[in-house]
């Protein structure tokens, strides 16, 4: 499984904790700014934020399962987001989830041995009107087929050519 070494000892995890003042309000902005910086929260930062802030470690944890964007796991180096609201269900995502798994070998909620790319689903990513869509990192794309879609994955490394 992937997992990276935390950066510099969590050295910038503490700098990035200790610019917020102790109050549980900034609860989710330091959350964001770990995320941001690791590309997930490691659990010995949850540590660091409950003492910080004065917060209990199970309220930092319900907060970062609640969101999507938040993550107790590592994430690739590439996250693919594919829409599975309705317009895009009955538009095909599934085959578009299943050629991930064959391209990748991997499973929503999954990231690679290499940590190139991660795979989730969303419920919806309003932008039905060019349904099936997904994204890569902070990328959209729409009417992706399977053909399409393994031209996307061989943009960011993911397919060999065949």
């Amino acid at each position: 499984m992937y997992a990276p070494e935390i950066k510099d000892n969590l050295f910038i995890a503490k700098k990035i904790i200790e610019k917020y003042p102790r109050e549980q309000r900034y609860s989710l902005a330091v959350l964001q700014d770990i995320q941001r910086e690791y590309s997930y929260i490691p659990r010995e930062c949850l540590k660091m934020i409950s003492e910080h802030l004065r917060v209990p470690v199970s309220k930092l944890y319900s907060m970062a399962t609640f969101y999507k964007a938040l993550s107790l796991v590592p994430k690739g180096e590439n996250v693919i987001t594919v829409c599975d609201g309705t317009a895009c269900h009955v538009r095909s995502s599934m085959v578009l989830i299943d050629e991930i798994e064959k391209c990748l070998n991997i499973r929503p909620g999954q990231t690679t041995e290499d940590g190139k790319f991660s795979l989730q689903t969303v419920n919806c990513l309003g932008s039905c009107a060019i349904a099936p869509v997904m994204m890569v990192n902070d990328k959209y794309y729409g009417k992706v087929t399977p053909n399409t879609l393994r031209e996307i994955l061989k943009n960011y490394g993911g397919v060999e050519n065949e």
